[in-house]
């Protein structure tokens, strides 16, 4: 197995300096770019049905090159590593200036900070100790209830090395792991069928995931929600005040603001935060961070994709809008800063503004006392898949787990509840904020341009009041 000292350059037998001149020539009279070098390997087990339906295991590697003029980029990239296709790359990208004379960027800062070891978490536990692990976790979820039906579990993990080599000299490297365990549990009754889910991970081992406590919380978590959703009567439709629970419900957050707040789409003025900078966007003491800097989360990084470090960016202050998250290109043409979220999902993909851990500060409110605030409202616990306009705000958002409030007390569950409203326009909604911030256990992927990175979500508890709810009630 690769070691995590080897060089990608060294192990495709080139000369860093003589790549090094490659792309300088190739981005001669650019305004920035860099030849980005991965190898990876991912594994991943699926467990279906009470047997292993599937079973993987990848390498791979490439390069991608880079040139930016202005607003322009050329990209190209393969999946040979050599000095051939190193220049052929390098042709093609050149093509983007056109005449174009820039000056060529300075390099981003160095660190010296490690987020997460460099060990390959593939290794250990073996694959067939996997595969035990799995079928523990089916059998287990099955003894459990006599309602289970079907069970789904998963274990996933990957290693990525990364270099990344500017024309100025400078080599800026990462090493990182990335592991994900994950239980589906459907439970039936009659001619109905439920199910519930959960799942955690991070940049780390396995070590941390695959304890017996570790995997049958898991299932405990996931029965609990199906079971809950089994008994659920019909959500109610109309406007409600809705208390948001802490933790993963942050992904309403990620979609409904978070992407509003990447600095391509306002630089094109396509989000509904566009020309808001310094204005009062959510209500008093609404703070929302996006960062990359926490120890072995699934959304941080030591360096993103450009070589730039992770930092903590407020997006949002106490209400106001003070901050964009960055990459490179567009906080040059925008006169800011680079954030660290220059990010790309593999060597084959340009680097663009995106999230790494994004989530809202703690307020002051205990959770009861929020609760009890609401006479008649919805709680909302979990969250599954939702659709977000970025240019106008609006979202809709399907609840996994949620229960009906009356008069202060937490009800009878409810399915189909479907949130609907606009993000910019509901943080101005917010009247309560909990003091009980939470992360989501490491479980998180998003999408931008057809591209997938993990990330991390986050909120406390919240009230927001007057959100719209579709339900299905009579």
């Amino acid at each position: 197995m690769t070691d995590a000292t080897d060089s990608i350059l060294t192990r495709a037998g080139l000369d860093r300096e003589h790549v090094r001149g490659l792309v300088a020539d190739a981005l001669s009279g650019a305004d920035d770019g860099e030849l980005y070098l991965e190898y990876s390997q991912t594994e991943g087990l699926a467990f279906d049905n009470g047997r292993l339906k599937t079973a993987s295991f990848d390498t791979s590697q490439g390069f991608g090159l880079r040139s930016i003029a202005g607003e322009a980029a050329g990209y190209a990239h393969s999946g040979e590593i050599s000095e051939a296709s190193i220049k052929r790359a390098g042709e093609a990208v050149a093509a983007v200036r056109q005449g174009h004379s820039g000056t060529y960027a300075g390099p981003p800062p160095g660190t010296n900070r490690a987020l997460y070891g460099d060990e390959n978490p593939l290794a250990s536990p073996t694959f067939a100790e996997k595969v035990k692990i799995l079928e523990q976790i089916d059998a287990y979820a099955r003894a459990k209830d006599p309602r289970v039906k079907q069970v789904s579990a998963s274990i996933a993990g990957s290693w990525q090395q990364v270099e990344i080599l500017r024309a100025d000299g400078t080599l800026v490297r990462d090493v990182r792991p990335l592991v994900r365990i994950n239980v589906l549990v459907q439970v039936g009754n009659g001619t109905r069928q439920e199910q519930g889910t959960h799942g955690t991970g991070g940049r780390q081992g396995f070590a941390a995931f695959v304890t017996e406590d570790v995997w049958k919380n898991a299932v405990d978590v996931a029965l609990a929600q199906a079971l809950v959703n089994l008994e659920a009567e019909p959500a109610p439709a109309g406007t409600f005040d809705v208390v948001l629970g802490p933790g993963w419900p942050g992904v309403l957050l990620h979609e409904a603001v978070g992407h509003g707040l990447e600095g391509d789409f306002n630089r094109r003025k396509q989000s509904a935060f566009s020309g808001l900078m310094g204005e009062k966007v959510a209500a008093d003491g609404v703070t929302v961070v996006d960062d990359g800097t926490i120890e072995k989360r699934r959304g941080s990084l030591t360096v993103d994709d450009e070589g730039t470090p992770s930092r903590t960016t407020t997006l949002i202050e106490n209400g106001i809008l003070v901050g964009y998250m960055q990459d490179r290109q567009n906080a040059r043409l925008m006169g800011m800063q680079p954030t660290g979220n220059g990010r790309r999902q593999s060597y084959a993909h340009t680097p663009m503004p995106r999230m790494t851990n994004t989530y809202m500060l703690a307020g002051n409110r205990e959770r009861g006392e929020i609760i009890e605030s609401v006479k008649d409202g919805i709680y909302a616990v979990s969250f599954g898949g939702g659709q977000v306009d970025i240019t106008s705000g609006k979202y809709v958002f399907q609840c996994t787990e949620a229960y009906r409030i009356r008069d202060g007390k937490v009800g009878n569950p409810i399915r189909g509840a479907m949130l609907i409203g606009n993000g910019p326009t509901d943080l101005r909604r917010i009247s309560m904020i909990g003091n009980d911030l939470a992360l989501d256990p490491g479980i998180g992927m998003c999408g931008k341009h057809g591209q997938l990175v993990p990330v991390g979500v986050g909120q406390p508890t919240l009230r927001v009041d007057q959100l719209v709810v579709g339900g299905t009630a009579t």
